[in-house]
């Protein structure tokens, strides 16, 4: 089972949040910093490759980064550290 998409403005807060670059993000999430250039540039949900979606997500989240909107009370990011 998939979990619910992200959004590239929640992706973008959970950067700030963090205090990370596009740059960092590519690093921790192992992808190259042309795709987080590129992912973000859009609008919408986290699109390209299932796979890099999830790679993003889950450095964010290991950074302690938690998604807010999967039940429905609003959408945005929290940071827990």
């Amino acid at each position: 089972m998939s979990r619910p998409k992200v959004s590239i403005r929640q992706i973008k807060a959970a950067r700030a949040l963090l205090g990370w670059s596009q740059e960092d993000l590519a690093r921790e999430a192992s992808v190259s910093i042309p795709t987080v250039k590129r992912l973000e540039a859009l609008k919408g949900e986290l699109g390209g490759r299932e796979g890099t979606a999830e790679k993003l997500r889950s450095a964010l989240e290991r950074s302690g980064v938690r998604f807010v909107g999967e039940d429905g009370k609003g959408i945005g990011v929290r940071l827990y550290v």
